[in-house]
């Protein structure tokens, strides 16, 4: 018999306030809840699941007013096969989010960036934070660029796809936003967090790399362990470190590494 231990936590789209947002010539809608500092939550694919909407409420439970925009998918929709295959297609040919592409500025992180400003202007604290997750991962670092952003959670980045040396250690972002952030990074002004699974091809810890190597003390790695064996019950696949791999169980992995995230963001951006 399944038990809700088992399953990921989940949540519901009520309670969401939806407004569109427009910047940097896109419109999308945003959902927002919350009080405290402000974090911009970005979906993972296909959008924004249960599970997606599971960690934004636990974010605002956590006392921050959370944004999460809605740019790929059906928001509130359980993810299937089929869905998130259909979501990754239209994904991989877009303009806005340039897929496999290595050292290149994505035009969805500008709209990030004007999402991001704009709770920082009504929001207390020293900036807002920005969480990536999957296929937006390193979109939370690009969008660090900006300085209303004071904290970046990447999450299992995935993009660009790594096939080829070059895209595996490619930090998600242009050579000049990488400047850019190792620039503030340097100056105090941001910190970063980066997340993954062990096993996980699909995030090549030469990214991490890379990132760790420019951006030093500023950036901290979490690596789960998924290697056969491993005392978390992890399959060689798992992938969603925040999401789809948490269990409400004390003492969980994922759950420890969620709870890390959220003292990471009170600590950057509480002005307690």
């Amino acid at each position: 018999m399944v038990t809700m231990t088992d399953l990921a936590p989940v949540s519901t789209l009520d309670g969401w306030a939806k407004t569109p947002f427009t910047g940097a010539g896109f419109t999308y809608d945003c959902f927002e809840r919350g009080s405290g500092p402000g974090v911009v939550l970005i979906p993972e694919v296909p959008g924004m699941t249960p599970e997606v909407l599971g960690l934004a409420q636990h974010l605002v439970d956590s006392g921050f007013t959370v944004v999460v925009p809605s740019p790929f998918g059906i928001p509130g929709r359980p993810q299937t096969v089929g869905y998130t295959l259909r979501t990754v297609l239209r994904l991989c040919v877009s303009a806005e989010f340039r897929a496999f592409t290595a050292n290149v500025h994505r035009p969805i992180t500008d709209f990030l960036r004007a999402v991001a400003a704009d709770l920082a202007s009504r929001t207390p604290g020293t900036g807002v934070g920005v969480i990536g997750m999957c296929f937006t991962g390193g979109f939370a670092l690009a969008t660090a660029v900006d300085s209303s952003v004071a904290a970046a959670v990447a999450s299992q980045p995935g993009v660009p796809f790594p096939l080829g040396a070059a895209r595996r250690a490619d930090p998600s972002m242009s050579s000049e936003e990488f400047d850019a952030l190792a620039q503030r990074a340097s100056a105090g002004e941001v910190c970063a967090m980066g997340l993954r699974f062990s096993q996980d091809a699909g995030v090549p810890r030469e990214r991490f790399a890379t990132l760790k190597a420019r951006l030093g003390d500023a950036f901290e790695v979490i690596e789960l362990d998924s290697s056969a064996g491993n005392p978390g019950g992890f399959t060689k696949t798992a992938h969603s470190v925040l999401t789809g791999e948490v269990r409400d169980v004390p003492g969980h992995p994922a759950l420890d590494a969620r709870e890390k995230v959220v003292a990471f963001l009170h600590a950057r951006l509480d002005p307690r």
